[in-house]
């Protein structure tokens, strides 16, 4: 067995898919997002039973009623993962029975270029009622051990979008639901709406991307309109992240045109890092105030 380094050729020759997260508040139009993407090389998935926004749009759709079929659909996209027992979801005894279940993945999906999720929200949904039901999950006398719940909905959510974001060749772009809230002090406070803590703390660490879609208020020229805030140093305190290094603060919502300019455009080593240096910041209006306490 030798060790199989790939080469940085090979690696900048590779085709590679953008894992996207769109978050934003219900209504303002993520699922109308789909239509700015290629029809003929996005693959929808309905989950939410919501697809109005899409209707007489000519998009190829799937519509996962249960948590096994999320994860079905998973597995036949992305493979088996050898590091996986038999008996583990995701394992090449999954892959190879989903297969064997709905043909080959080489031959039908070869057209996708992009894997649009809708929504990321219900699918922690789905996800959660799949946990209850689990026999593991319940105490001796039969009563459901929601701590237990909650534990295994982070593990599967984790698991599914892990396996997701390994698809390397496509861009897999996932919506959800944006949470507003003021604390005691009146500051704003953002969270994606998904069942259980863990996926909403740890998703922003797997996907490539983290985009507010937001409602901005411009002059009296401009009035209000929709944007992608995408860094994470926005004067709005909305959550965003570019592990691209190649999108603005504010970018156009339409998802055709921001897959495009994060594929093309000036590498990520050509650009640096903005840094202040403290010692040169001016100094606080409370400086020379003695802390006698």
């Amino acid at each position: 067995m030798t060790l199989n380094i790939i080469t940085a050729e090979q690696r900048m020759a590779e085709k590679k898919g953008h894992k996207i997260v769109v978050c934003g508040q219900s209504g303002v139009g993520k699922t109308t997002l789909a239509r700015t993407l290629d029809a003929d090389t996005t693959l929808f998935m309905d989950l939410e039973a919501g697809d109005a926004a899409i209707e007489g749009w000519p998009i190829d759709v799937i519509r996962p009623k249960t948590w096994s079929e999320c994860r079905d659909f998973a597995c036949f996209l992305g493979g088996g993962n050898p590091s996986l027992t038999d008996d583990q979801a995701y394992s090449q005894v999954h892959y190879d029975h989903v297969v064997q279940e709905y043909g080959d993945p080489s031959e039908m999906m070869k057209k996708y270029d992009s894997i649009f999720v809708d929504s990321i929200t219900v699918a922690g949904r789905l996800c959660f009622q799949h946990c209850m039901g689990q026999p593991e999950n319940r105490t001796r006398n039969g009563t459901i051990d929601t701590r237990a719940v909650y534990g295994m909905q982070g593990r599967e959510m984790m698991s599914w979008l892990t396996h997701l974001q390994h698809i390397r060749e496509k861009n897999v772009i996932f919506v959800g639901i944006l949470d507003e809230k003021v604390d005691d002090y009146g500051r704003k406070l953002f969270d994606l709406q998904i069942e259980g803590a863990k996926t909403g703390r740890e998703l922003p660490g797997i996907v490539d991307e983290v985009i507010t879609m937001a409602v901005m208020t411009g002059d009296e020229t401009t009035g209000t309109y929709r944007a992608f805030v995408c860094q994470t140093l926005n004067e709005w305190g909305y959550p965003a992240k570019d592990r691209s290094g190649k999108l603005d603060v504010l970018e156009e919502p339409h998802l055709g045109k921001l897959l495009a300019k994060m594929s093309g455009g000036s590498k990520q080593a050509d650009k640096e890092l903005t840094f202040v240096d403290p010692a040169k910041q001016p100094t606080s209006s409370n400086e020379g105030v003695t802390n006698n306490a």
